[in-house]
């Protein structure tokens, strides 16, 4: 298994085609290095004996031992250990520990392209598995590029005035195909070794052009990133573990990118597109059932403290706001473990989630996110705010009016409140906060997807033979 030190080795190593601020960056440049502490972590993780099989998997490949980021679920104890996994190292890292995209990717391709050979005759499975082998065996960090600007959105992909508006094929050879338009709300791409593109709905029988899915590396040729970054403030005094993470998200352009046949995972079958769209879409809503309790426990444990520092901790109404988020919280991870205990094995071998159990999870927590976004706030106060610049405690003119004017529980030191109001600062009124938001509402699918999934797959004839059965209505009743 890889070190985090070799990731960075590698990373600084790749063709610089980034774009940040109007400017072209390096992936070792000082301004990514926050996001990549992000990633970094995750092989810290599997160096950390404690996490020994849960940040560790062994591959059904070839049985060695091999980061769980980049496993292939072979069973439900496989899921349940990604979920668990998924929560405890988002606690490390203050929010979303990027990862979880590549390999919710690669379990969605190692379902469909089996399903796609059996149907049509292909060899992508075949493919994929070569591509698997070298993914596990170097570590390596994917990212998933699944949706695109889709222009007009009353028009289909083969609808739009300008076809690129939706990614597609352009051409075929017989070496390859050549792609070209875009993908958007692409967390961690630009610290990412490999791109995962998949479709990001479904498909008819006219769009078969945008039908496809392949593999390259982040710094292929053709391949641009347009990156906004969303960092933690930066600490030169307190510095606390939160201030060294960030996020990055690409609008990545395909302009005209030549992919070799052994890196396409899908060209052409419309019937499969959307197939490959949804499951990782529910791969990552089961991830999701992870990440997203991990951020309730700390909004969570922020709310907590912040009432015991402002000495509210025992008003009624806040407990009662502490156990809203602990039943949001608790409620999304059970879902997970629902997801997981009813999961099916394909004629892959891969183990899929529950879609219903998926779906609920995503959608509760998507639906009360800026709730527990709001809880915090309430209980705060206004000053993480209004906070004054760090440097000011620091400030021989400045400081002891800040040291005394911050005490609120006389128990809790000046710097200890200065020290969370700050750190709340940063959960609630930073450029990363913002980003943290939306992701937290529209990633992995806004709650309108998983109504639209739960109403597709949610079978409620069993639930009207029920009433049938108590009312005394017959249940073969043609009439109803």
């Amino acid at each position: 298994m890889k070190r985090a030190e070799e990731y960075r080795k590698q990373l600084g190593g790749m063709r610089p085609n980034i774009y940040v601020g109007g400017e072209r960056l390096r992936r070792d440049d000082p301004r990514l290095e926050q996001p990549i502490n992000v990633v970094a972590s995750t092989f810290d993780a599997a160096q950390e004996p404690g996490l020994d099989g849960i940040a560790t998997a062994v591959s059904h490949l070839t049985g060695e031992k091999i980061n769980r980021f980049c496993n292939i679920h072979q069973s439900m104890e496989d899921l349940l250990r990604k979920q668990r996994m998924t929560r405890l190292l988002c606690h490390k890292v203050g929010g979303c520990i990027h990862r979880c995209m590549g390999i919710d990717a690669m379990n969605a391709l190692s379902v469909v392209t089996y399903d796609t050979d059996q149907k049509h005759g292909t060899e992508y499975h075949k493919r994929f598995l070569k591509f698997l082998e070298y993914f596990q065996k170097d570590d390596v960090v994917g990212n998933c590029a699944q949706t695109d600007v889709k222009g007009d959105r009353s028009k289909r992909p083969h609808e739009q005035v300008d076809p690129d508006l939706y990614l597609r094929m352009v051409e075929k050879k017989s070496d390859g195909i050549v792609v070209r338009g875009a993908k958007i709300h692409n967390t961690m791409a630009p610290y990412a070794q490999e791109i995962i593109v998949l479709p990001t709905r479904a498909l008819t029988s006219e769009e078969s052009d945008w039908a496809v899915a392949f593999a390259i590396p982040g710094d292929w040729e053709g391949v641009h990133q347009i990156v906004r970054l969303a960092n933690m403030r930066p600490r030169k005094h307190l510095k606390a573990p939160i201030a060294n993470f960030g996020d990055a998200e690409s609008f990545t352009i395909f302009d005209n990118v030549f992919v070799p046949w052994e890196r396409v995972f899908l060209c052409g079958e419309t019937d499969m597109g959307g197939r490959l769209a949804l499951q990782f879409a529910e791969f990552h809503r089961h991830s999701y059932t992870g990440c997203k309790p991990s951020i309730t426990d700390i909004l969570m444990g922020a709310t907590a403290l912040a009432a015991e520092y402002n000495g509210v901790e025992n008003a009624q109404h806040i407990r009662m706001k502490l156990a809203h988020l602990i039943g949001i919280g608790e409620l999304v991870n059970a879902a997970g473990i629902a997801a997981a205990y009813h999961s099916e094995k394909t004629p892959s071998g891969t183990y899929i989630p529950n879609s219903i159990f998926v779906n609920v999870g995503r959608r509760l927590a998507g639906e009360n996110i800026f709730h527990e976004w709001e809880i915090l706030c309430d209980i705060a106060g206004g000053i993480y705010a209004t906070l004054p610049f760090e440097e000011d405690w620091y400030k021989e003119e400045t400081r002891n009016y800040l040291e005394k004017y911050i005490m609120r529980n006389p128990r809790i030191s000046a710097e200890n409140q200065h020290r969370l109001f700050r750190m709340i600062s940063d959960l609630l009124a930073s450029g990363w906060s913002g980003v943290e938001l939306a992701g937290q509402y529209h990633g992995g699918g806004s709650p309108i997807m998983e109504t639209i999934g739960l109403l597709r797959d949610y079978d409620l004839k069993p639930k009207k033979d029920v009433v049938k059965y108590l009312a005394g209505i017959p249940l073969d009743d043609p009439h109803g």
